[in-house]
């Protein structure tokens, strides 16, 4: 219970006048002794003026983010405005040094009014394989999505995903979707991962679904010449493949803002976003990494080095708040 100033300073007046004593006296009026003995220093040392309440926030915080690194993140999220708060957090500490969260960026663009809703409705999707990966290419995912190029018609997107990293090993942007589209997208996969060269015990693993590319015959040779395993997803469960899905979510959102008129224009945004996507975009589920520092084998350096950041930047607040509080 809060009591007002007026009703404090009575009780002060009662305890000093009664002729009981005062621990007997704050019983019988059901006031703690701590709570009585904290009013009554305040009121020896400020008068009835240190009986009003006083905010429950301090004057200032000790973690405190600068002015001038609070000015610096508004200028980021301006320059780069598809940034989510997250992503900025993680650009701002990986390219100024300084450690920010995502909760203190948001708080701060929520205050300059420059949160906005998405521009697209996400959808759910089962995000990883039952048996779980531990190294890149170990499991690949494929899957095709479709484009329309207009007055061009329908065009085919072939994509090799690690399982692992999400990084886009390879892809095609096809005119049909045949097993020999497939073959040759997973021949860009073997040369461009090093696996068609190097030693190793076990090839990549391909995951599918059931699309008539991917259980014909003709693909069930090439891999078995490739000493390459093939499972596939449940009939009528895309989610089997979520990784894939959820990537050809993120590259539609992006992709499909503008109308396409010649092939050519099409591959060339698409090879754009991929190239975003794996080496520029931050992803949640890869601790703010991005695929290709997982993929090849950056992320524990980088983790490390944004932990030291972040001790860094920590300490530094606190000195700073001694220097102004002393």
């Amino acid at each position: 219970m809060r009591y007002p100033a007026t009703e404090k300073l009575e009780i002060i007046r009662q305890v000093e006048h009664s002729h009981l004593p005062a621990k007997q006296t704050l019983g019988l009026l059901g006031i703690p002794r701590t709570t009585f003995y904290r009013w009554y220093d305040r009121y020896l040392s400020l008068g009835a003026a240190g009986l009003e309440d006083r905010p429950s926030r301090p004057s200032r915080v000790w973690n405190r983010i600068p002015d001038k690194v609070r000015d610096e993140i508004v200028e980021l999220a301006l320059d780069e405005p598809e940034l989510s708060p997250r992503e900025l957090a993680v650009r701002f500490t990986d390219t100024k040094r300084y450690f920010v969260s995502e909760a203190s960026v948001y708080r701060l663009l929520k205050a300059q009014d420059l949160i906005t809703s998405p521009a697209f409705v996400v959808i759910k999707a089962a995000d990883e394989f039952h048996e779980k990966t531990t190294r890149p290419n170990q499991l690949w995912q494929t899957d095709f999505t479709y484009f329309k190029v207009v007055g061009w018609g329908w065009f085919y997107l072939s994509t090799i995903l690690d399982d692992f990293s999400r990084y886009v090993i390879a892809w095609r942007l096809c005119t049909t979707m045949k097993t020999s589209d497939v073959t040759a997208t997973l021949e860009d996969a073997l040369i461009a991962s090093g696996c068609d060269r190097a030693t190793v015990a076990h090839r990549p693993r391909l995951l599918s679904d059931n699309g008539s590319s991917y259980i014909s015959g003709e693909l069930a040779d090439w891999m078995a010449s490739r000493n390459m395993d093939h499972v596939r997803g449940a009939p009528c469960h895309p989610q089997t493949q979520g990784k894939i899905e959820r990537w050809h979510q993120t590259l539609k959102n992006r992709v499909l803002l503008e109308n396409y008129y010649l092939p050519g224009a099409l591959e060339a945004a698409i090879g754009d976003f991929i190239d975003h996507y794996n080496h520029h975009r931050y992803h949640e589920s890869l601790g703010n990494l991005t695929p290709a520092d997982v993929y090849l084998g950056r992320a524990e350096a980088i983790l490390r080095q944004r932990k030291e950041i972040k001790a860094r930047t920590i300490e530094k607040r606190r000195l700073l708040h001694r220097q102004t509080a002393a």
